[in-house]
């Protein structure tokens, strides 16, 4: 495929995003009402600036990764709400090969962000790696690269995670009969407290039984 049909293709993925109803074209349908431009214009000229923002520009790093996030995350669930497999396996891939960079990144980023048009080349970095053609970028690293390291090493660190969860699981059961053992042997933290009955007083209009109302008399003997 030569250059000619990449930016056929190219056209032709951005015609269709431009033709379909979300909140871009909303928004740029919105400004080619209000300034009689149409949208593919707006569209064409708002790439342009940007393409110049991330040469000269401050907080290219933000834009940058929005261009390589926004874009895949919204494809990435229409991907999973269509009934087709492929674009889930695409999506996918181009997943992992973006989380690859972003840590490699994370380690060299100290060191190429010194060097000039980094970010522009960055930007053009994910932009081939989700470029609507056969042998983009996602395809192309994971084929050469991330898949034969995976399938190299994949018995070593099945067994080293297999490992780890082990370890994590024993250590989490014995922390958890450590806690019920403590609650169990010491007192609880919070006693209740202890309810009184309130001792019974009599109402003035109350009025006493003969029983309780009779004195006790004292017998007195006569002497005989």
């Amino acid at each position: 495929m030569g250059l000619f049909e990449i930016f056929n293709s190219v056209k032709n993925r951005v015609e269709k995003f431009l033709s379909e109803k979300n909140v871009v074209t909303d928004f740029l349908g919105s400004l080619e009402e209000k300034t009689g431009v149409h949208k593919k214009i707006i569209a064409g000229g708002a790439l342009s600036l940007t393409a110049v923002y991330m040469v000269y520009g401050y907080g290219a790093s933000l834009i940058c990764n929005l261009i390589g996030f926004v874009y895949p995350a919204y494809y990435s669930i229409k991907a999973i709400e269509s009934e087709n497999k492929e674009d889930d396996t695409k999506w996918l891939t181009y997943w992992v090969v973006y989380g690859v960079f972003s840590l490699g990144e994370f380690f060299s980023d100290i060191f190429l962000y010194w060097f000039p048009f980094y970010y522009a080349v960055k930007c053009l970095f994910l932009l081939w790696c989700m470029a609507p053609v056969a042998w983009n970028g996602s395809q192309f690293i994971y084929n050469r690269i991330v898949r034969p390291i995976f399938l190299r090493h994949e018995a070593a660190v099945d067994s080293m995670v297999n490992d780890i969860s082990g370890k994590a699981m024993g250590a989490a059961e014995s922390l958890t009969r450590e806690v019920l053992t403590t609650l169990v042997k010491n007192k609880p933290l919070f006693s209740p407290p202890s309810v009184t009955e309130p001792s019974r007083k009599r109402l003035p209009s109350t009025v006493p039984t003969s029983e309780e109302e009779k004195p006790v008399r004292k017998t007195s003997s006569n002497p005989s």
